[in-house]
Parts: structure tokens; C-alpha cells; sequence
């Protein structure tokens, strides 16, 4: 039998929260986690009524350790450990192209392949006690995959340290290298985390859904062809019902009625 290590809920309509819920690894990236985490993923992507993702974690202190070092050190060959490590790579792809904002809830320590995680999502919001770093080199191991990602978030200098030295930082250091929207006092983490899916939840899904893929199709080309590409994805959103409700809706002072896609 297959023991859950991911749940979603849905505390209010058009909001899936998923939590990895393996708090005795403390939400170790382990193949199983990581495949359960994927089919929520897919799932929150193929249902209509979801418009956004919330990732966050069950357990108090730590909201994921990272890949699971156990399996590091294990006697696999080597080319059955490179199988493993495709899910990395497939989660970052697959939140890029998800078509829903995702929102990682960082309410614990975000540590190792977990800081690609965050880094991969589009909006980070920190508990004030929670961490964020790549530990790993202390232990022998460097974060390889998450280092793309790590570069395209955090200045060169400060991203060399993060993967160099090990060092973790606050929460309040990620807000200020730029890797952190905001940053809550714990006691109202919760409630901050689901007034920001509420608000964006309710702006229009079939808006947001083009607007991210054109952010994932752009963000690694050069400027003449990603403003190429934006023109063409501008042109394509004016012939939408949605941009004329929401121009029509704020001239007529009411909430919009969006569509459902």
C-alpha cells in the first residue's frame, strides 16, 4: 500500500494548498514524495476550479531537508540514481509551465533541492523564523540541480556563497536578495498566506494562464525575440472576453465576471 506523503486541500474555491506531509523525514525529497507531489501538481493543473497552487509543509519547524541524502550514499550504479534525479528537473519544468500562479508557503526551513523548489515557484512567502540555503556542501554533496535556478534569482556573488559556503539565511535576507516576497510573523502566517491565494484566486484564471506562459516561453530568450513573442501573446489576450469584462467591470466601478478558463 502506498503511504500518502503529499495531501491537497481546498480551503476555499479555486485554491489547492498541497503539503508534503512526511514530517519523520522531515519532507525529504525521496522518489515517492517527489512522484506524489508531481500527480498533485498535474492534477491542480488539469482541474478547471483550481486557480492557484499553494505548496507548504506539515511539519512545525522545516518545510523540506531536500533530495534524501540517504539515498545519496546508497550502493545504486550510477545510471539509476541519474533516473532519480529526473523528477527534479521534471517539478522545476512543471511549476514553470503550470498555467496557475504557485505559491510556495515557506513555514519551515527551505533547504537544499527544497530551495529549487521555492525558487521555482512564482511567489514566496516566509515564516519570520524560516531558513533558506543549500547545506549540502557540508556534507560532500553540491547542489548541481538547483544551481540553474539559484542564478536566475540571487546575484552571482551571494548565490556562490549560498552553494560555496552552506551557510543558511533568514528569511528577512532572502526578502532582501530579492528570492522572498514577504516575510510574516509566525503567529500570523497562516491567515497572511491564505489572504494572498484568496486575492489571487480571484483575479481572471484564463489572464494569468496566458500571462505565465508567456513568461515561461520569454524569460531565457534575448530581448528581440521574447518582445517578439509578448507581442504576439498581447495581441492574442485583446481577443479574449476576459481582458473586455475587466476594462468594462473597472469603468462600471463592480467586480469583474471572469470565465472559467
Amino acid at each position: 500500500m502506498t503511504i500518502p506523503l503529499v495531501r491537497t486541500d481546498r480551503p476555499d474555491p479555486g485554491i489547492a494548498v498541497v503539503t508534503l506531509d512526511s514530517p519523520a523525514t522531515r519532507n525529504a525529497l525521496s522518489d515517492e514524495l517527489m512522484d506524489q507531489l508531481l500527480a498533485a501538481l498535474e492534477a491542480a493543473r488539469d482541474d478547471d476550479t483550481v486557480r492557484v497552487v499553494v505548496i507548504t509543509s506539515s511539519h512545525d519547524r522545516i518545510f523540506s531537508a531536500g533530495g534524501d541524502l540517504k539515498a545519496f550514499a546508497d550502493d545504486r550504479s550510477p545510471d539509476e540514481k541519474f533516473e532519480g534525479l529526473g523528477r527534479f528537473p521534471r517539478l522545476y519544468r512543471l511549476l514553470g509551465a503550470l498555467g496557475k500562479p504557485v505559491v510556495c508557503a515557506a513555514n519551515g526551513d527551505v533547504l537544499a533541492g527544497a530551495f529549487g523548489l521555492a525558487l521555482a515557484c512564482d511567489l514566496v512567502i516566509a515564516k519570520e523564523s524560516t531558513r533558506f540555503g543549500c547545506p549540502e556542501i557540508n556534507v560532500g554533496v553540491f547542489p548541481f540541480m538547483i544551481s540553474a535556478l539559484i542564478y536566475r534569482n540571487v546575484d552571482r556573488m551571494k548565490a556562490n556563497e549560498l552553494m560555496m559556503v552552506g551557510d543558511l539565511v533568514t528569511a528577512a535576507e532572502g526578502r532582501d536578495f530579492g528570492f522572498v516576497n514577504r516575510v510574516v510573523p509566525d503567529a500570523d502566517f497562516d491567515a497572511a498566506v491564505l489572504a494572498w491565494a484568496r486575492r489571487i484566486a480571484a483575479k481572471s484564471p484564463l489572464l494569468m494562464r496566458l500571462g505565465k506562459e508567456a513568461i515561461d516561453a520569454t524569460r531565457d530568450l534575448p530581448l528581440g525575440e521574447a518582445l517578439d513573442v509578448l507581442q504576439r501573446r498581447l495581441a492574442d489576450a485583446f481577443g479574449t472576453d476576459d481582458m473586455k469584462e475587466g476594462v468594462t467591470a473597472f469603468r462600471e466601478k463592480r467586480d469583474p465576471v471572469w470565465s472559467l478558463r
